[in-house]
């Protein structure tokens, strides 16, 4: 079920309609959450939560998410690998979750604000089209 919201969470991203304040968004991103506090809950987990380890741990969920791609030459899409992938991905989703909610913030609000410092940086007029770093446009 999670995966279910979750991927028209991300259809929702690549057709760029997020919007922060939208009830379905916040349904999502709620029910996202709830799942994951949930389910530590429930297995007392909150007491080896610290923002250090939360960190490593989504670095090493990351590591696992690249695993996928080693050794596969030119295929840059892993396709064979799709289910495999995105329990990685979900991994490090997991994670970045606990630690946001260990730190007491909100993680729509800070990926709000992060891209809009984005935006700033990357202009749409410099940056279209290019892979060069902000402080190379």
């Amino acid at each position: 079920v999670f995966l279910c919201h979750f991927s028209l969470f991300l259809f929702m991203i690549s057709l760029s309609c997020v919007d922060l304040e939208c009830p379905v968004y916040l349904l999502e991103q709620h029910y996202a959450r709830q799942l994951v506090r949930q389910f530590r809950e429930e297995r007392d987990w909150d007491q080896f939560h610290n923002s250090k380890d939360l960190a490593i741990s989504i670095s090493l969920e990351a590591a696992e998410l690249l695993e996928v791609f080693q050794w596969s030459g030119g295929d840059l899409e892993a396709p064979g690998s799709r289910e495999h992938l995105c329990e990685e991905l979900a991994d490090v989703m997991i994670y970045c979750l606990h630690l946001a909610d260990h730190l007491g913030v909100d993680p729509a609000q800070v990926i709000a604000s992060k891209m809009r410092l984005n935006e700033q940086k990357y202009p749409v007029e410099g940056a279209r089209g290019s892979a060069r770093k902000y402080t190379e446009l």
